[in-house]
C-alpha cells in the first residue's frame, strides 16, 4: 500500500524540508527580537519540529519493503517526539501574563491539528488499515499549514 503513496512521499519530503529551511531562515533575520519573547521561540520551535515529522514521516514512506505496523510505529513516535516540543508552547503561552495575547487557545491549537492526524494516522496504519495512509496525508498537509501560520503570526508579532 505504502508504494502507491512514493510520488506523494517524494513531493512532502521535498516541500517540508525546504520549508523548514525556509521558516529557520525567516525567523533568523530578526532573531534578536523572536528570542526577547519566550512563546514565540517555543512556537517557532514547536512549528519546525512538526514540519520535521512531516518530513520523516514522508522520507519513512519511501523506505523500501517497510511494513505497515513499523511504519505505523514509527509514525507515532516521531508524533509523541514533536508533540513534546508544541506541549511545552501551549505552555508558555497559557502561563502568557500579557492580556492583549486573547486568542490563546488559537495559538496553540493549530499547532495540535496535524498532530492529531498523525496519532491517528499511525495507530491506523500500524493496525494495517488503508486508510490510515489518507490521515498521514491529510497530518503532513496540515503540518505545512499549521507551519507556514505560526511562521507568518511570529514574524508579524516581532514587527509590531
Amino acid at each position: 500500500m505504502i508504494e502507491q503513496w512514493s510520488e506523494f512521499n517524494v513531493a512532502m519530503a521535498g516541500a517540508t524540508a525546504a520549508l523548514a529551511g525556509l521558516v529557520i531562515v525567516a525567523a533568523s533575520v530578526n532573531i534578536a527580537e523572536i528570542v526577547k519573547s519566550r512563546t514565540l521561540t517555543a512556537r517557532l520551535l514547536a512549528a519546525v519540529a512538526t514540519l520535521v515529522t512531516a518530513l520523516a514521516v514522508s522520507a519513512l514512506g519511501l523506505v523500501p519493503d517497510l511494513e505497515l505496523a513499523w511504519y505505523g510505529g514509527l509514525i507515532i513516535v516521531a508524533t509523541l517526539l514533536a508533540t513534546g516540543f508544541q506541549v511545552n508552547a501551549t505552555r508558555l503561552i497559557a502561563r502568557d501574563p500579557d492580556p492583549a495575547h486573547r486568542v490563546r487557545p488559537l495559538k496553540y491549537l493549530i499547532g495540535f491539528l496535524p498532530l492529531a492526524a498523525y496519532v491517528v494516522a499511525g495507530v491506523m496504519v500500524w493496525a494495517g488499515h488503508p486508510s490510515g495512509l489518507h490521515l498521514v496525508a491529510a497530518g503532513c498537509l496540515l503540518a505545512i499549514v499549521s507551519a507556514i501560520v505560526v511562521s507568518w503570526v511570529a514574524l508579524v508579532e516581532v514587527l509590531r
